[in-house]
């Protein structure tokens, strides 16, 4: 078994798809609108979805905000360097929701920032 995806749902699928690919640097791998459905699934990553899990945006035609609820925490991705990353993610108008530092009670460097829909994404520092 293998985790495949996370699917976040999304009320602007063009800006949510720039924030992966321009700010965080995934990559789009496939898309494909469902009209009978009304709705569109985009795919993004780090690598091939064989061997690396991704993240699925889903965007319902005309919903375009969403309660993201009390339980959900948050999406987590390694960084080579949290505090070039968070600034580099400042730079391209990311908003930083918790600057790069020690996480509470332990030396991990870590921080969060947030995607066009207010879902959290934690930044790892590589271990």
């Amino acid at each position: 078994m293998r985790l495949l995806h996370t699917m976040l749902r999304v009320g602007n699928l063009e800006r949510s798809i720039a924030f992966y690919t321009e700010i965080l640097g995934m990559t789009l791998l496939r898309s494909k609108e469902y009209p009978d459905g009304k709705f569109t699934l985009a795919f993004l990553g780090y690598g091939d979805e064989s061997s690396n899990t991704a993240i699925e945006l889903t965007y319902n035609w005309g919903v375009d905000s969403y309660d993201l609820g009390t339980g959900y925490g948050h999406i987590a991705i390694e960084v080579e360097d949290v505090y070039q990353a968070t600034e580099a993610i400042r730079q391209q108008g990311g908003r930083i929701l918790r600057e790069a530092g020690p996480m509470n009670a332990g030396t991990t460097i870590i921080a969060f920032v947030e995607d066009p829909d207010g879902y959290p994404i934690e930044l790892i520092g590589k271990r």
